[in-house]
């Protein structure tokens, strides 16, 4: 039985049903002003995984480059994108609603109107919405490690996963990747390299300095001050078919770090 507060909000992380998930959809609160902004700004900004393949000229009324973000959380980081390139078209996919919340309440009232939110598994709209060949750049920041072996699994970074972002890249598209974990950085790089549709921008077929177009979070600046590192993968899509790899279980989806609670 939901609870009241549940019954109350009427907008829910849209999914399909999988064996295994690289996220956990928690019941974090929300503050009033995350509830108000889908009453507010959701229709300006939310798309639906039911609505099917995603024409982005008729989401965005325009044609421009197209960015596609999973797991953007708070959406500070997303939503400093969207402003810092208004060139592109921006999408951004969570399945936590406060942060959704948070962002489509900030864009809203900073006037932005190169972005769009999917509230729904990952793999399920770029399967479902996302063409083939549309995609400019490709964006993962800070998956969840799920560090423990035994959680590997779950990790989305996943040759299947890596093999579905190449097909909806274009040619010469990007796929971009930060992680503060060393061991899951090496385990992206292991992932990454062994794709034969991408090409490592690094010169010394590892890792890169953070991108421009990527803003520092307040976490990052954080944890350099502690020590800690972040490493930064950049990769180009060459040409080729991008035919789907076999597996033995379901592509896994993305996750976010759990958001904390932001005003």
């Amino acid at each position: 039985m939901q609870d009241e507060s549940a019954e109350e909000f009427p907008y829910r992380t849209e999914y399909k049903k999988k064996s295994i998930r690289s996220y956990v959809i928690r019941a974090g609160r929300m503050t009033e002003g995350q509830r108000r902004a889908f009453d507010t700004y959701w229709g300006k900004y939310g798309l639906s995984l039911f609505d099917g393949p995603l024409n982005p000229v008729e989401a965005f009324g325009r044609e421009a480059p197209l960015v596609l973000e999973i797991g953007f959380g708070m959406g500070d980081s997303l939503l400093a994108m969207a402003q810092a390139e208004p060139d592109k078209n921006f999408i951004g996919i969570e399945v936590h609603p406060p942060g959704v919340g948070r962002l489509i309440n900030n864009a809203g009232k900073a006037g932005i109107d190169n972005l769009k939110i999917y509230m729904a598994d990952a793999v399920d709209v770029l399967n479902d919405c996302i063409g083939d060949g549309i995609l400019d750049r490709f964006q993962l920041y800070f998956p969840d490690p799920w560090h423990k072996k035994k959680h590997h699994k779950r990790r989305i970074v996943q040759p299947q996963f890596v093999r579905l972002i190449c097909s909806k890249l274009k040619t010469g598209g990007v796929m971009h990747m930060a992680t503060d974990w060393q061991n899951y950085a090496e385990h992206m790089l292991e992932v990454l390299q062994a794709e034969s549709l991408l090409e490592n921008t690094s010169s010394n077929d590892d890792y890169v300095e953070r991108p421009e177009w990527r803003p520092e979070t307040k976490f990052e600046r954080r944890g350099q001050r502690l020590g800690h590192g972040v490493w930064d993968l950049v990769y180009r899509r060459l040409p080729g078919e991008a035919p789907a790899l076999a597996s033995s279980e379901e592509t896994v989806e993305k996750p976010s770090k759990p958001a904390p609670e932001v005003e």
